[in-house]
C-alpha cells in the first residue's frame, strides 16, 4: 500500500476539516461533530493512500502540564485499519515532529519544547520498555493518569523557558486542600477510540 504524508499544520481548509469529521465518525473515533471539528483545526499532517482517500492523521495542541511546567504539543494519532500493521507509525509521527519542529524553528520565539505521548496502543507500548528509545527519540518521563507511558519527544534544539507559573485554585485560598493546577491547562479532549493505531498524549492531571 502507498502512502503519502500531507503536512496541513495551520492549513486546514473548511473542506479539509470535514473530510476529517467525516473520517473520524465513520471509524468511531471522534463521533461527536463539534469536537471533530475542533480537533481538525489541530491537524498536522495527513496520510492518503494512492486514491487519495484519507487514512489517518495526527494531531497537536499546545499545553502545559503540572509535572513538566514547560509548553508542549499534546500529540494524538489516528490511522484507519487499511493503513494499521504496515509500520507506518513511526515514520509518520515523525513525519509530524519534523512539521512541528520548522513551525517552532520560524517563530521569534518558540512556543514548544517538542512532543508530549501517552502510549495507548499496548502493541507500541510492549515494544518500546527502554527508558530512552533512541529509534522512537522519545524519553519515558512516568505514567499518566490512566497508567499508562508517558513520554517526552524534545526538539532538537530545544531550550528549557521560564517554567510555567503554578497557581492554586480559588479553594484553596478558602482552607481546601486542593493540588496545584498549571495556568495554561487545557480541559480533557476526547479520546480517540482505543482500537487500532493511536499515540495519545496524556490528560491534564
Amino acid at each position: 500500500m502507498k502512502v503519502e504524508f500531507i503536512p496541513v499544520w495551520k492549513q486546514v481548509t473548511p473542506e479539509l476539516a470535514e473530510e476529517l469529521v467525516t473520517f473520524w465518525r465513520e471509524h468511531k473515533a471522534i463521533p461527536d461533530a463539534a469536537s471533530a471539528r475542533a480537533r481538525a483545526q489541530q491537524a498536522v499532517c495527513v496520510a492518503r493512500d494512492e486514491q487519495g482517500a484519507l487514512c489517518g492523521v495526527g494531531t497537536a495542541l499546545l499545553q502545559v502540564i503540572p509535572r513538566l511546567r514547560q509548553p508542549m504539543y499534546y500529540y494524538r494519532q489516528f490511522f484507519a485499519p487499511a493503513l494499521r500493521g504496515r509500520h507506518q507509525e513511526l515514520p509518520f509521527f515523525q513525519r509530524c515532529k519534523q512539521v512541528l519542529h520548522a513551525y517552532n524553528a520560524g517563530l521569534a520565539r518558540p512556543e514548544s519544547l517538542g512532543l508530549l505521548l501517552e502510549i495507548e496502543n499496548s502493541k507500541i507500548a510492549a515494544a518500546y520498555k527502554r527508558a530512552v528509545e533512541h529509534g522512537f527519540d522519545a524519553v519515558f518521563i512516568g505514567y499518566s493518569p490512566r497508567g499508562l507511558q508517558l513520554r517526552a519527544s524534545y526538539f532538537e534544539d530545544a531550550v528549557l523557558l521560564p517554567p510555567a507559573r503554578m497557581i492554586a485554585p480559588v479553594a484553596a485560598a478558602r482552607g481546601v486542600a486542593m493540588a496545584p493546577r498549571t495556568r495554561k491547562t487545557s480541559p480533557t479532549l476526547p479520546a480517540a477510540a482505543s482500537a487500532g493505531t493511536q499515540i495519545t498524549t496524556e490528560n491534564a492531571p
